[in-house]
Parts: structure tokens; C-alpha cells; sequence
């Protein structure tokens, strides 16, 4: 059997798997509520909660994305790894003041918050609007990094025999078909057996990258002769965009909109505190693995012939694969790890743009069960509006992750600072956020993306910070409601 075809049976293996699971969380619904169908009725525990956030978190983006990133840069993308644990410590900011507030008041979206502290403000509902616009652009462009990377992937596993095209298409449809059938169980459910096979699949090509290569000083010392720049020291321009990075993704992140709801799923803050205890260990686990990978890929892809960075992971496995054996058989599984991490995030990401659509955007309630069917159709309209955008794939991975960012770090104000710091104001919050959204907008269709190695969201972020503290200081004080 050719790699191809092992690829095509696996594959339908695998997405009749998903069937079943969507099929056996419908039938242990409780009711038709958003918060059933949304929060699986706010009963996830540890291992499900944990493998869920970790697939999540670690996606396309990680298997695709990060290592074309660390094919162009080299070992200075090493601090990857800083970028992810600072998500960790982001988390530890929001989620012991979010969780109590959230259970006390039956929360189903991020807006829910952000209606709760600014209630009665002059400002709120706008304030409230214009995060949940941002969050869903977000979202949109997360979920189309998916679609992308899912038709990348799909075309690998069967040795092209399922285009890319028709890959995106097909697993949009099963994903739209599992999430709709049985919501937040059965995404869950899917990202634990994703998140343990995406765990696997990098060790073992991890191992033969350094196995056939003679180890990681091999690896470096021939990197260094390919390309000496890539084991340079850095210069300042990249050290500031290091820290620059690190904010970006740690204060974006901790915003991931399916990551709070998610805070919201969890069964206890105990099950919350171990889930967390556990992602903490991950980025050295994925980012670093993943970064070593891309780094190898030097000695191995020849960038100049054409081959685009998103394209790196792919083309490490068909080598693997073209070894015969069981390589062929490793490099098949591996390549459903990637799949099946990629349409995790997938399906974390329409869930929660059905949810937010609903309810932050539209303003109907979450206490509502046609809130759900609601959510379910414009999750439906989304995701038929991002496969086309998917199909024209002119964006990088690692830029759609940069774009998204830059998006959700604008809300930090909203949530951040109105946990810590009572006096913060509905009206001045909303003026920071449409600064800093709009400094970053304009500069991304200026073409400029870093000032001295800094994103032009972090710089957005100050503006906006700034704006939100002088005004706040500038109206009569009030005292907060998040309590």
C-alpha cells in the first residue's frame, strides 16, 4: 500500500471516529441551553479540560506555522518557547478574578464580563460591542489560518489525492457537522484524542530528524554552514521584537475567546488550577520541539527553490515517509496528528464565534435555547464565508497569528485592567480600544508590521492603555461591580 493510500484509510478511520464521538455527545446533552450547548453544562474536568485547552492552543499554527517561522530565523525564534509560557503567567492575572464572577453569574461569552463590571455606565454597551467585533475578527482569522492549514495537511496525507481544495471543504463540513450536532462535549471530547496524538506525532519526528542527522550538534554545525545567519547572535532589532512577542502573544492569548470559555467549562477552580498546572510544562513539550524542527529543516528544504514556509512540516514527512516502512507508517500518523490538531482549533474557534455571534454581537440572551439554534446558523454562515478566503491562501500562518494578535490585545484594557483597577471607566476604555484598534489597522494596510522590532498591536495596546488610565483618572471615581 502507498503512503497515499495508508493516508486515505487512516483518514477515514478518523473522521468516522468523529462522527461516532458527535453522536454520543448528543445523547448526553442535558438541555438545549447556550450554556449546555456552548460550556457542556460547565462540567469539563481535569484530563478533558486540560487536553482541550492544549489543543487549542497548540494548532495549525504550531505545526505549520511556527516552523517556517523558525526555518527563516533560525535559533533566534528559540524564544518561542518564552512567548508560549507567558501565556501561563497571563492566565494566572485573569482567571482567579474572572472564574468566581463568571460562576456567580452564569457567563457564556467573553462579553458577558465586560457587560457585568461596566453595567450601568454611560458607554458600557458600546464598549461591550466593540470587543465582541474585535474578538469575532479575531476568531474569523483564526479559524481561516485553520481552513488553510487543514487543506495543506489533507493534500500530504493522501499523497494528493484529496486536493487542497477539496480537503478544506470536506473537514470544514465534518467540523461544522460534529460541532453543530454536539457542541462543547464533542469538541472537547475530539480535542483530547487530537491533543494526545499531536503530542506523539512531534516526538517521533523530532526523534528521526535528530536520529538520521547525528544529534542536535550535527544539526547546528551543518545549519551553520548552510546558513550562517541562522545561528548568529541576535541584534537589537530582534531582541525588541523578542519582547515585543512575548506581550503580543502573552496578553493575546490569555483573550482567546474559546481559552476564557473554556474557564467557564471547567466542573471547580480545583480542576481549573490542575489544567493549568499541567499547560505550563507544554510549551517545552510543543514550541521548543517544534522550533528544533523548523530549525533542521534547514539542512533538509531549500528555501530558494520556491517552497513557501508553511510548507516546511509537510515536506520534512514526505521524506520520512519516502524511507519506506515502517517510516511510511510513522509519517502517515504524524501527519493525522497535524490534521487532527488543526481541526481542534478549528472547531474551538466556530463554537465560539456561534456563541459570540449570538450573544455579544446580537445581544440575545444565554440563558436562551434559541439563543443556541442561533448561534449554530451564524457559526454555519462564518464558516462558509472563510473557506473561499482559505482557498486564496496568500497569507503566511505566522502572519494571520500576528494579524489576530494584534486584534485581541486591544481588549486587554477591558479585562486586565477593569479586573485590577476599580476606577476604570466604560467611556475612556472604549475610546482606547478604537485608538489602539485603529493605530494597528492602519498601519497593517500601510504594510508596516514592526517600529524597531515592536508590532504595531503592542504600540496600539500603549495608546490605548494610555487613553483608558487618563481618562478613567479624568471622570468622577465609581466603584466596580466585578464583585
Amino acid at each position: 500500500m502507498t503512503f497515499g493510500q495508508m493516508g486515505l484509510v487512516a483518514l477515514g478511520f478518523y473522521l468516522l471516529a468523529l462522527v461516532a464521538v458527535a453522536i454520543v455527545a448528543r445523547r448526553a446533552r442535558r438541555d438545549t441551553t447556550p450554556s449546555d450547548h456552548f460550556l457542556a453544562s460547565r462540567d469539563l474536568g481535569v484530563f478533558v479540560l486540560f487536553l482541550t485547552l492544549y489543543a487549542t492552543a497548540y494548532s495549525g499554527n504550531s505545526l505549520l506555522g511556527y516552523p517556517g517561522k523558525a526555518y527563516r530565523s533560525g535559533f533566534s525564534f528559540i524564544m518561542a518557547t518564552g512567548f508560549m509560557m507567558s501565556i501561563i503567567v497571563a492566565f494566572h492575572a485573569l482567571v482567579p478574578r474572572l472564574r468566581p464572577v463568571a460562576v456567580a453569574h452564569g457567563f457564556v461569552t467573553p462579553g458577558d464580563w465586560v457587560r457585568h463590571r461596566f453595567h450601568g455606565e454611560p458607554g458600557a454597551r458600546a464598549l461591550a460591542l466593540v470587543v465582541g467585533v474585535l474578538m469575532c475578527t479575531a476568531l474569523a482569522n483564526f479559524l481561516l489560518a485553520q481552513l488553510q492549514a487543514m487543506g495543506h495537511m489533507t493534500g500530504r496525507v493522501t499523497d494528493g489525492m484529496i486536493p487542497y481544495e477539496f480537503g478544506i471543504v470536506g473537514l470544514a463540513l465534518i467540523i461544522l457537522f460534529y460541532e453543530s450536532l454536539g457542541g462543547m462535549r464533542a469538541v472537547a471530547w475530539t480535542d483530547a484524542a487530537q491533543g494526545i496524538l499531536m503530542l506523539g506525532g512531534l516526538a517521533a519526528l523530532l526523534w528521526w530528524l535528530t536520529g538520521t542527522a547525528g544529534g542536535l550538534q550535527a544539526i547546528t554545525e551543518r545549519v551553520a554552514e548552510i546558513r550562517p545567519s541562522a545561528v548568529a547572535v541576535p541584534d537589537a532589532v530582534v531582541c525588541a521584537n523578542w519582547i515585543s512577542s512575548t506581550a503580543l502573544l502573552g496578553l493575546g492569548s490569555v483573550l482567546y475567546p474559546q481559552a476564557i470559555q473554556r474557564v467557564f467549562a471547567a466542573r471547580d477552580g480545583r480542576t481549573l488550577t490542575r489544567s493549568f498546572a499541567l499547560m505550563t510544562f507544554m510549551p517545552l513539550t510543543t514550541t521548543l520541539v517544534v522550533t528544533l524542527i523548523g530549525v533542521a529543516a534547514i539542512t533538509r528544504v531549500n528555501l530558494d527553490l520556491g517552497v513557501a514556509s508553511d510548507e516546511v512540516t509537510p515536506r520534512l514527512l514526505e521524506q520520512w515517509a519516502a524511507d519506506g516502512g515502517g517510516h511510511t507508517a510513522g509519517a502517515v500518523v504524524v501527519f493525522l496528528g497535524a490534521l487532527a490538531a488543526i481541526m481542534s482549533t478549528a472547531d474551538s474557534c466556530l463554537l465560539s464565534l456561534g456563541s459570540l455571534a449570538a450573544g455579544d454581537l446580537l445581544g440575545r440572551s444565554g440563558q436562551d435555547p434559541e439563543t443556541t439554534k442561533l448561534g449554530k446558523r451564524l457559526a454555519a454562515g462564518i464558516l462558509l464565508l472563510m473557506v473561499p478566503l482559505a482557498m486564496w491562501g496568500q497569507l503566511t500562518l505566522w502572519r494571520l497569528i500576528e494579524l489576530k494578535m494584534e486584534l485581541l490585545i486591544q481588549c486587554v484594557p477591558a479585562f486586565l485592567l477593569a479586573m485590577h483597577w476599580p476606577r476604570l471607566r466604560a467611556w475612556p476604555t472604549f475610546v482606547g480600544v478604537c485608538v489602539g484598534t485603529g493605530y494597528a489597522t492602519i498601519m497593517a494596510f500601510a504594510g508596516v508590521k514592526t517600529l524597531g522590532g515592536v508590532h504595531v498591536g503592542v504600540i496600539g495596546l500603549a495608546l490605548n492603555a494610555l487613553v483608558a488610565w487618563l481618562g478613567s483618572l479624568a471622570m468622577p471615581p465609581r466603584g466596580s461591580a466585578s464583585s
